[in-house]
């Protein structure tokens, strides 16, 4: 069945980032030109997605706003003549069918993709965290995707992290049954490194068929005293299997501050206007350094 709705969970309040995130959603900052959250659904949309369904909390409206047409401004950019930006505008708010649900309490990442079991259905659907951000030729859902198409098991998105943080992320371990495709036999949320199976560390994309939802109803609390999504997944893996890909690509954690700068630097640094100006600053930093 193809994937056709992707959740995108934005209910976090983002306190990495306050004070800015006090009146601005986290997933609304922005990544050079554009915020967080429009890539993460530029990503989805790219991938062949109909349907975002976003999971969101109190003060987080403005995401859907920023989906939403803006008639004032459009209406405003076209006096102005500006076609550019107008076409922009316009290609934004239809880029995606958009609809949302709110998680009440914060309780995990588990508890939040339940909240949109009603929207999703009885079909597979794809995942994609409000602030993972992925830099690739093919779009990592849609590298996903494929690997969903051959196996029809849910699929969790990992790259090899250093051993020492291994306790920051979900671990999974096992044999490989393809050149990025592992078949899942264990799989353990942020372990103590000299507990962890392996450095395959889980990141925010996942394809997961519907009956996640009858897990994570059932699903008791775990680390963090949350609804953890893996603890449902280690369930899901006893009854259907899961699959762990490398995804090729460059991943980028923007709900870290230095993640969300390594993110803001890589972007600019493919404008071909701002590359010059961006080597020299660097050049300057890297001069006015005090000599060892």
């Amino acid at each position: 069945m193809k994937i056709k709705k992707a959740v995108i969970p934005c209910a976090g309040q983002g306190t990495r980032f306050l004070p800015a995130t006090k009146v601005v959603a986290k997933e609304l900052l922005p990544v050079y030109a554009k915020p967080i959250i429009h890539y993460i659904v530029e990503e989805a949309a790219l991938s062949g997605i109909e349907r975002v369904i976003f999971v969101t909390s109190s003060g987080k409206d403005s995401i859907l706003d920023y989906f939403d047409h803006n008639l004032s401004l459009q209406s405003f950019l076209e006096r102005k003549g500006d076609t550019e930006r107008l076409a922009q505008m316009r290609q934004l708010s239809e880029m995606v069918e958009i609809v949302s649900v709110r998680q009440k309490h914060q309780l995990g990442l588990g508890h939040a993709i339940l909240q949109a079991a009603d929207l999703v259905g009885d079909e597979p659907f794809a995942v994609l965290l409000g602030d993972d951000m992925i830099d690739s030729k093919v779009p990592c859902i849609k590298q996903m995707m494929r690997v969903w198409n051959k196996y029809h098991k849910a699929v969790v998105a990992t790259f090899p992290v250093p051993h020492d943080q291994v306790d920051r992320y979900g671990i999974v371990a096992g044999p490989r049954i393809d050149k990025r495709v592992i078949q899942v036999k264990q799989m353990v949320e942020k372990p103590k490194p000299e507990d962890a199976p392996g450095n395959m560390a889980i990141i925010g994309h996942y394809i997961l068929p519907p009956q996640i939802f009858r897990l994570l109803k059932s699903q008791r609390a775990g680390v963090g005293g949350e609804i953890q999504l893996t603890d449902a997944l280690v369930r899901l893996n006893r009854s259907q299997g899961v699959l762990a890909y490398e995804f090729d690509g460059d991943r980028y954690d923007a709900g870290d501050v230095f993640g969300f700068i390594q993110a803001n630097i890589m972007h600019a640094m493919k404008d071909p206007a701002m590359r010059p100006k961006l080597e020299e600053l660097f050049r300057r930093i890297i001069s006015d350094q005090p000599t060892a």
